[in-house]
C-alpha cells in the first residue's frame, strides 16, 4: 500500500508547478557550494584519471572491452569521452559541473519520493539534506566525479518510479544504475518488494513484473551488444573474480577502512541518525520497510569485495536521509536544529575539502612533468603502478590496455601482499600484455610500486624486460624512469 496521504499531495498542478519553481534554484545553490572544493584541483582520485585516461583512448580509436579495459559498465567512460568530445580533454571541469547536475537530479527524486508521503516540507527538507549529507565523506571520495556520483541518479530514480507505480521506468532506472557501477542493480530488490507489496492493488501484477524485466534489460542488452556480449559479460561479471574475491590476510585493514568510512558518514548525518536512534527506541519500529529495504541493499553494495572505500558509501545516503527525514517528521521540534546542525558539519567537510594536502596530487604531476619532458606525444608510455592519471596529466598514451598494475597482478589499496601477483591476474592479461609490448616496445617505464608488493623484483617476466631492453635514467619522488635502449 502506497506511504501517500492526501496531505501530502499537492492540491493543483500549478502548486506543484510553483513548489519546484521556489526549491529548484536552492538546492542548485546548495548542490554548487558543497562540491567548489571539487573545482580546484585537476583530479582527486585514480578513479579520474582512469576514466579520463580511458576517454582519451577511447576518441583515439580504442575499443571498449577490448584495446580499452575496465571492470566497470561502460556508460561512465562514454559520458567523460562525450564530453571530451564538446569541451576539449585538457580538464575535467565539464565532468565536474555533470557531478553537480547528478547530485541535483538525485535530490530532486529524494524530494519527490519525501513529499509524497510527508508534505512539501519534507520533501524540501530532504533535497537540501541529501546534498548536505553526501558531500560527508573524505574529500577524494565526496568531490570526484566518480562512478558512484553517477550511479545514484538512476537508483533514486528507481525507488521514485517504484514508489508510484512506474515499472518499466523503475526497471530503466536501475539499469542505467548497473551501467554505471555493478552494485547499482541492488535498488531492485526494494523495488521488486514494493510490486509484491502493491499486488493486490493491480489489475494485472504481472504485467507490472514483465514492465520492470523489460525496462531492466533492454538496455543493459543494448550496452551488451554495443560492446560485444561476451566481452561486456567478462569485464563486468566474470572476469573479476579475483578483485571481488577473499580478502584473505587483508581483514584488520578491510574493517579499520569499514568502519572509519562508516564513522565519518555517521558523523556528517548525525543528527539523522540520532533521530532515527531515537524513533526506533520510542516506537520500536519505523512504518516504511522499503525505506529500510533499500538501506539494507545498499549496504549490502557497499560489503560486495570487501574493499570498503569511502566513495562507496555514497550509495547509502539517499535512503539513509530519507529514513531521517521520517524519523523528524515524527519530531518536529528536531527539525531545524537537525538542518542547521547537518549544515554545519557539511560546512566542516567543505573546508576538509579546500585544505585537503595535495601529496598524492603532487606526485602524480612531477611523475607527468617527467613523462613529458623524456617523451614526445606519439610516445607510449608504461606507467607501472596505481595511479592512471599519470598517462592524463602527461598527455601520453599507454602502452598497454591495462592501465594499473591491478589488473596483472590484482593488487589493490590496502589489500597488502595477499592474492597480489602473476597468478591473481585478470585471465589471459600477461600474455597480452607481453604481446602488445613486444610490438611496440614504449618509449618510457616508470617503476611507480614504490616498495608494493607488486613491484618488478616480484615478477620475473617484467624485471627481464626492463633488463633486456632498458636502461635506469633517474627518479621522481621515488618512482624510477626507464629509458629504452639505443
Amino acid at each position: 500500500m502506497s506511504n501517500a496521504s492526501p496531505s501530502a499531495t499537492p492540491d493543483t498542478a500549478a502548486t506543484a508547478t510553483r513548489y519546484w519553481l521556489r526549491l529548484l534554484p536552492l538546492l542548485a545553490a546548495v548542490a554548487l557550494a558543497t562540491r567548489l572544493p571539487s573545482f580546484l584541483r585537476p583530479i582527486w582520485n585514480p578513479d579520474e584519471g582512469f576514466l579520463a585516461t580511458q576517454a582519451r583512448m577511447l576518441a583515439n580509436g580504442g575499443v571498449l572491452y577490448d584495446t580499452v579495459v575496465d571492470r566497470k559498465p561502460p556508460l561512465l567512460p562514454w559520458a567523460y569521452q562525450g564530453l571530451f568530445a564538446l569541451f576539449g580533454d585538457g580538464s575535467l571541469q565539464p565532468v565536474r559541473v555533470l557531478a553537480i547536475a547528478a547530485h541535483l537530479l538525485t535530490a530532486l527524486a529524494v524530494v519527490g519520493i519525501a513529499r509524497r508521503r510527508w508534505g512539501n516540507r519534507a520533501g524540501a527538507g530532504a533535497g537540501v539534506l541529501y546534498l548536505l549529507v553526501s558531500v560527508g565523506l573524505a574529500p577524494e571520495d565526496a568531490q570526484a566525479a566518480s562512478f558512484e556520483v553517477f550511479m545514484l541518479p538512476g537508483t533514486a530514480g528507481a525507488f521514485y518510479f517504484a514508489d508510484r507505480g512506474r515499472w518499466a521506468l523503475a526497471g530503466t532506472c536501475a539499469a542505467l544504475a548497473a551501467l554505471t557501477k555493478q552494485t547499482g542493480g541492488a535498488v531492485l530488490l526494494p523495488v521488486l518488494w514494493m510490486m509484491w507489496r502493491d499486488r493486490d492493488r493491480s489489475d494485472d501484477p504481472g504485467r507490472g513484473g514483465a514492465h520492470a524485466l523489460l525496462g531492466f534489460l533492454v538496455p543493459i542488452g543494448m550496452a551488451a551488444l554495443i560492446t560485444g556480449p561476451g566481452r561486456f559479460l567478462f569485464w563486468t561479471v566474470t572476469g573479476s573474480g579475483s578483485y571481488a574475491s577473499s580478502m584473505s590476510g587483508s581483514w584488520p585493514t578491510a574493517l579499520a577502512r569499514a568502519l572509519g568510512n562508516a564513522a565519518i558518514l555517521s558523523a556528517a548525518a548525525g543528527a539523522l541518525v540520532a533521530a532515527i536512534g531515537h524513533i526506533l527506541l520510542r516506537r520500536r519500529a519505523v512504518a516504511d520497510a522499503d525505506l529500510w529495504l533499500w538501506l539494507a541493499s545498499s549496504a549490502v553494495a557497499v560489503v560486495v569485495g570487501f574493499h570498503f572505500f569511502g566513495h562507496y558509501y555514497l550509495q547509502l545516503v539517499p535512503p539513509l536521509v530519507l529514513l531521517g527525514v521520517d524519523a523528524l517528521h515524527h519530531l518536529p521540534r528536531w527539525q531545524r536544529p537537525a538542518l542547521f546542525l547537518t549544515a554545519v558539519v557539511a560546512g566542516v567537510f567543505v573546508v576538509w575539502g579546500l585544505l585537503h594536502p595535495t601529496k598524492e596530487l603532487d606526485h602524480a604531476e612531477a611523475v607527468a612533468q617527467a613523462v613529458a619532458e623524456r617523451t614526445d606525444r606519439q610516445d607510449t608510455v608504461l606507467i607501472w603502478g596505481m595511479h592512471p592519471e599519470d598517462y592524463w596529466l602527461a598527455d601520453r598514451q599507454p602502452a598497454s590496455r591495462y592501465l594499473t598494475a591491478g589488473f596483472l597482478t590484482n593488487f589493490s589499496g590496502g589489500r597488502g601482499q595477499h592474492q597480489v601477483g602473476k597468478a591473481h591476474a585478470v585471465p589471459g592479461a600477461w600474455a597480452t600484455f607481453e604481446q602488445e609490448t613486444r610490438a611496440r616496445r614504449p618509449a618510457l617505464v616508470v617503476d611507480d610500486s614504490r616498495g608494493a608488493p607488486y613491484r618488478p623484483s616480484e615478477l620475473p617476466a617484467l624485471e627481464r624486460m626492463l633488463d633486456d631492453h632498458y636502461e635506469r635514467v633517474g627518479t621522481v619522488d621515488g618512482a624510477v624512469l626507464y629509458a629504452r635502449k639505443s
